[in-house]
């Protein structure tokens, strides 16, 4: 368990929490390992096989600390809150920054941001690790275009030159993806990203580690009070999360792109475990989905250090870190949105 932001994120599985007079009590095998008074939390979130007493459900209900719980892989599935005060505000506030355009545009330039500047890195990385690589010369020239998008995002844009900017982005990046990929070259090519439906092994690993991304996203955005729905770089569509697109552009390459790469190059997937349909679409077989699963979920559990808390944390709960920080932003405590910028 792990407390940041004002918020206690529990993961470790068994635990119980309970109520001792003002404060919260997690036990582990009857140890109590945590003592936190309850006036020092802004919420709980509960990952897994983690279990709360009712006088503790009461307690938090009394303060306004919003417990949510969570699949151990991060899929929301429910929130324990008392009379609403600050979510309902909360969202209003969203549902009016998105409304406002030139405000909107201010989140979703810092997104761009992040997304702009953390595909840069994957890029880098990749020449620092495999200097020899024949296509070191393109991936050079897509981190400097990279670069000048990144000084363009500096300045004030509108939406539109925003998605601009983005599109760009993408189009330089992943011009040179195929370049990352220093192994099993016979079965994972990358030539351009297609979606509906992906038409090679690469984009169908892709496709599945950012619905993956999509969904913890989600879930991160409803245990801090947000409306997955409703975004400012994504505009409303039904059935669409905007939000949670927005808040995953920064996370994508970071955390999918990597995964995708690291599973390739190190020969975790292979290529007969994918199989194209009579249309066209490419998808995986169970066994390496599985194989997908369990990678995505040991990446959550490895540590990094958070850019702007200076702490160290999982992977997986930066994704959380980054929905706190938005709502911050949207409650007013802070000036700006700082997006996740991968060193």
């Amino acid at each position: 368990m792990k407390h940041y932001l004002n918020t206690l994120f529990v993961t470790t599985q068994g635990a119980y929490l309970a109520r001792e007079g003002e404060s919260v009590l997690v036990r582990v095998e009857k140890d109590t390992r945590l003592r936190v008074p309850v006036h020092n939390l802004g919420g709980i979130v509960c990952f897994g096989q983690v279990g709360c007493s009712p006088p503790l459900l009461d307690l938090c209900s009394e303060r306004g600390v919003g417990v949510s719980f969570l699949s151990e892989q991060g899929r929301f599935l429910a929130r324990v809150q008392g009379p609403v005060r600050g979510n309902v505000l909360l969202r209003r506030e969203q549902y009016r920054r998105a409304d406002d355009l030139a405000r909107a545009a201010a989140v979703a330039r810092s997104v761009l941001i992040g997304k702009v500047a953390n595909s840069r890195t994957v890029l880098q990385r990749s020449l620092r690790d495999h200097p020899d690589n024949a296509g070191a010369d393109f991936l050079r020239t897509a981190v400097r275009r990279l670069g000048q998008i990144l000084r363009a995002l500096e300045a004030d844009h509108a939406l539109d030159a925003l998605r601009g900017l983005e599109g760009e982005a993408a189009k330089a990046y992943f011009a040179v993806f195929d370049h990352l990929i220093v192994a099993q070259k016979d079965d994972f090519f990358f030539h351009t990203r297609t979606r509906r439906p992906p038409l090679d092994n690469v984009n169908a690993l892709l496709s599945f580690l950012y619905t993956l991304l999509a969904h913890d996203v989600a879930s991160a955005l409803e245990a801090v009070g947000l409306d997955p729905a409703v975004g400012f770089l994504h505009r409303d569509r039904p059935g669409r999360p905007g939000l949670a697109l927005d808040l995953m552009e920064e996370l994508r390459p970071f955390l999918a792109d990597r995964s995708a790469l690291s599973l390739i190059n190190r020969g975790q997937v292979a290529g007969k475990g994918f199989a194209a349909s009579e249309t066209g679409a490419v998808r995986m077989d169970d066994a390496t989905r599985k194989e997908v699963l369990v990678a995505w979920q040991k990446r959550k559990q490895e540590e990094i250090q958070h850019p702007y808390l200076g702490e160290r944390m999982p992977v997986g709960l930066v994704i959380h870190i980054q929905a706190q920080l938005l709502a911050r932003h949207l409650r007013g405590d802070l000036d700006g949105y700082p997006p996740f910028l991968w060193k």
